[in-house]
């Protein structure tokens, strides 16, 4: 079995190639995507060859942990079953290329506990629960709602919207008039407009490594910067201005399992949505210009590519 796959070669070398799958055993199932979307963040980096140390890392590989498609082949023992649309975090089933992560292909074997059964009516806009577990994750694990959020991409909208369903009122900073718009019950400014600086939580989505004394500068005693993108450059600040402040610093980490079932349940019971946050979509043998476009397009707030025409 084989199946037409992304694969990033080396730094700035992006083709689609057809790669021989590792067999599926009585634990695994076979999906066939309809799905995989495109990450501006990890995705770039492992693209422009910037991305950090990381487990996995390598050339040639297979990017991808934001896929949907349905299941095909279901060993007695994976738990799943024929005809299930999943949702796919990614998968490792290239032989000797890598599946870092391993979505963007059209057809996957992966464990069947790795998959998590979806409403079919989410279509595209499915590929989206790992951005939304993202967002979920760094709220729920933290004291404080968004005040401020850093960013007006698909994941700071999605940050915005779980604001809201908890009864919080966010600002969003913004600078790209590309993505000022399409705010839904909150604000979108500049920076230079917004003069408070007595912010209790802001969440930066930038993924901007030089902006942490900015932050700093706008926090209220006690307040806290959450680090909710992905940076490939050191992050450094000046000591004494969290100091007068008692700043606090967190990382928000990978989402978990319990996280992607939670925004799941909120999409399927229609208190979360995902609607207008897929802005591109390319048929996966365009997946050349697809990335392209996802990285160098502003107006681009998430790229999908559609494997069912492959």
């Amino acid at each position: 079995m084989d199946a037409m796959a992304v694969v990033i070669e080396a730094p700035h070398r992006l083709d689609l190639a057809r790669l021989a799958l590792d067999p599926p055993g009585p634990g695994d199932i076979v999906v066939e995507m309809r799905h995989s979307g495109v990450s501006t963040g990890t995705e770039r980096l492992l693209f422009t060859g910037r991305m950090p140390a990381f487990p996995g890392m390598g050339y040639p590989l297979v990017p991808g942990y934001e896929s949907v498609g349905e299941v095909v082949e279901a060993g007695s023992a994976s738990g799943r079953r024929v005809g299930e649309t999943v949702f796919v975090p990614g998968a490792r089933c290239y032989g000797p290329v890598k599946g870092l992560f391993g979505g963007s292909a059209e057809r996957v074997v992966l464990t069947g506990s790795r998959a998590l059964p979806v409403d079919p009516g989410f279509g595209r806009d499915g590929v989206l629960l790992a951005l939304a577990a993202t967002a979920y994750h760094a709220i729920q694990d933290g004291p404080r709602l968004p005040e401020l959020i850093v960013g007006h991409g698909a994941l700071g909208r999605l940050l915005a919207r779980m604001t809201l369903l908890q009864g919080g009122s966010p600002t969003v900073w913004e600078r790209n008039p590309a993505r000022a718009c399409g705010a839904l019950g909150y604000r979108v400014v500049l920076p230079d407009e917004d003069e408070r600086a007595n912010y209790g939580a802001i969440y930066d989505v930038s993924g901007d490594a030089s902006l942490l004394d900015a932050l700093v500068a706008r926090l209220g005693h006690g307040g806290e910067v959450v680090l909710a993108g992905f940076y490939s450059e050191p992050l450094a600040f000046a000591f004494p201005p969290a100091f007068m402040r008692e700043a606090r610093l967190r990382v928000a980490a990978q989402w978990r399992e319990a996280d992607l079932l939670a925004v799941r349940d909120l999409v399927e019971s229609g208190k979360l949505s995902l609607a207008g946050l897929v802005s591109h979509d390319h048929r996966a043998v365009d997946a050349a210009q697809a990335y392209r476009t996802a990285f160098d397009d502003p107006a681009c707030l998430k790229m999908v590519l559609d494997w069912s025409r492959a």
